[in-house]
């Protein structure tokens, strides 16, 4: 098998480290108590939405950069609506929802075997302040946090990629870009960085053409292949 040869990793966050639609959900009902599953899924939809719709505006040049917080905001003016709430200091609290974010299971535990090995950078299309919640919150520990802010654009934009080379000081190639939505490996792959899919019940899932060079269950099953010798890669399961 090829060996893979990396110096740091690099972390998504939204969805790979922290479960994003749970901590919503838990904002939308203390929106409103009385939903239930049924009337909070709808809701949920309509936030990632916006947010997803939002940002590929932003990407195609169709409308000015503005920070997560700002997406955030709109969403949850637009989910207050929805559910026919409008005092301004329960949609502010909405808001704030989507920096309360919980970890996976093995998402602490994972990270702190992690940086025993290496360098861990966050690299989140959250805005400076949110992941500073959002870190504070699930309890993540890294030795370089970076926004996407910084670079005024959001992921798949190269430039957000381009920061952890900056930052790292490293040849792209030695970085492992590891995160649970293809879309974001593969903008990854295209600045030269390496990456690892970790499998997560929420994200975007390889397709057969996605060639990575890591699949991971867990972030204790990625640990346990880069303890590999040089840490050897699997075989691409597509």
């Amino acid at each position: 098998m090829a060996e893979l040869d990396i110096d740091a990793l690099v972390f998504d966050v939204l969805g790979t480290l922290v479960d994003e639609p749970a901590g919503l959900r838990a904002g939308i009902r203390a929106l409103d108590p009385s939903l239930d599953d049924a009337g909070t899924e709808p809701l949920l939809l309509l936030w990632q939405r916006h947010i997803e719709r939002g940002q590929r505006r932003i990407l195609d040049g169709d409308r000015p950069y503005v920070a997560s917080d700002v997406l955030d905001r709109e969403a949850a003016g637009l989910v207050a609506g929805a559910a026919g709430v409008d005092d301004p200091a329960a949609v502010a609290a909405l808001a704030r929802s989507a920096r309360r974010l919980p970890p996976w299971p093995d998402t602490v535990a994972g990270l702190a075997r992690l940086a025993e090995r290496f360098p861990l950078l966050g690299l989140s299309n959250a805005s400076r302040t949110a992941l500073l919640g959002l870190n504070a919150h699930a309890g993540l520990r890294w030795h370089q946090a970076l926004s996407a802010e910084d670079a005024r654009a959001y992921k798949p934009d190269p430039e957000v990629y381009r920061l952890a080379v900056t930052v790292s000081g490293l040849p792209p190639e030695r970085l492992l870009m590891v995160a649970a939505h293809a879309w974001d490996l593969r903008g990854a792959q295209r600045l030269g960085l390496r990456t690892a899919y970790v499998a997560r019940p929420v994200g975007d899932p390889p397709t057969a053409s996605d060639r990575f060079d890591l699949y991971a269950d867990g972030l204790a099953d990625l640990a346990d292949q880069l303890d590999t010798p040089r840490g050897r890669k699997r075989s691409a399961r597509g």
